[in-house]
């Protein structure tokens, strides 16, 4: 298991220097935020990010996927009932998969909490379905350029709409799509699942449905700068046989980003070698 760092913790430093620091800390990649590196995503192009993967490369680094996928360009959403809205949201979702495979990257986690809420007036049984197409049409797009794409349960108190990873494992059953497949976030799943995390690991790891893993405390915090004890998580996703990417990702940065970033690899790190 490789640790990954979610390359928005350490902003406004410009990408080769997040890519150096990183890589003196003992990362072996970057998770991109999409907005972190342009203004306007929507207009990156192929041989843009190209050249992210190449700094990325030069500094020691591989890109590893890509997250927060919908914040930038504003307006953005996969349950709302406007269709041009909607459509504009699968297209965006199509050039992620082609941007994905171009920065190095293989898989893409779809959180975009505030893109997925119900309208006024729509039922959250429409806001589903509407999120189930797009969810469809984004695997197909996935499958073209060779990468994974993620559902990402998400807490009850950021979206009403997937919180539990059995929800979205239902989604992914039922597009069928080798390319489609859930993740799992330590944090949203702390403050939402009713079992421990481990137990969460061993009873949907072996269905195949888990492509990644993003590691934070449910105070929105590092590994290690809260109450959740994540050596038993690491020894579950072990026995578990999961070779998939780590990715630190706090939304919290105490006392800093840099500082966050080197507390929490160190804290996972001293865990690793004990269980060694």
């Amino acid at each position: 298991m490789k640790i990954s760092l979610c390359n928005e913790v350490l902003e406004p430093l410009p990408f080769d220097a997040q890519c150096k620091l990183a890589r003196s800390l003992g990362y072996k990649g970057l998770e991109i935020a999409p907005f972190t590196v342009s203004d306007n995503p929507e207009k990156l192009t192929v041989r843009e990010a190209e050249s992210f993967r190449k700094i990325a490369q030069e500094e020691g680094l591989v890109i590893t996927g890509l997250h927060w996928l919908l914040v930038k360009p504003v307006g953005l959403s996969i349950t709302t009932p406007d269709k041009e809205i909607f459509e504009k949201t699968k297209r965006f979702a199509s050039k992620l998969c082609e941007l994905c495979d171009a920065f190095g990257g293989n898989y893409l986690v779809h959180g975009s909490p505030k893109q997925r809420l119900i309208a006024d007036g729509q039922t959250h049984a429409d806001a589903l379905a509407r999120a189930i197409d797009f969810f469809e049409y984004a695997s197909s797009s996935a499958q073209e350029f060779k990468v994974t794409y993620c559902i990402e349960p998400l807490s009850i108190d950021q979206t009403p709409i997937i919180n539990k990873m059995s929800e979205a494992i239902e989604i992914v059953e039922k597009i069928r799509s080798p390319h489609l497949k859930t993740m799992l976030d330590t944090s949203s799943a702390g403050l939402t699942e009713n079992m421990s995390i481990p137990e969460l690991i061993h009873q949907f790891m072996p269905t195949g449905h888990i492509a990644h893993v993003q590691l934070n405390d449910p105070n929105r915090r590092g590994p290690g700068q809260g109450e959740m004890q994540f050596g038993p998580i690491l020894q579950a996703l072990k026995t578990s046989n999961y070779s998939g990417e780590l990715a630190i990702e706090p939304f919290e940065y105490l006392p800093d980003g840099p500082t966050c970033a080197a507390q929490s690899i160190g804290y996972l790190n001293g865990l690793i070698e004990n269980n060694k």
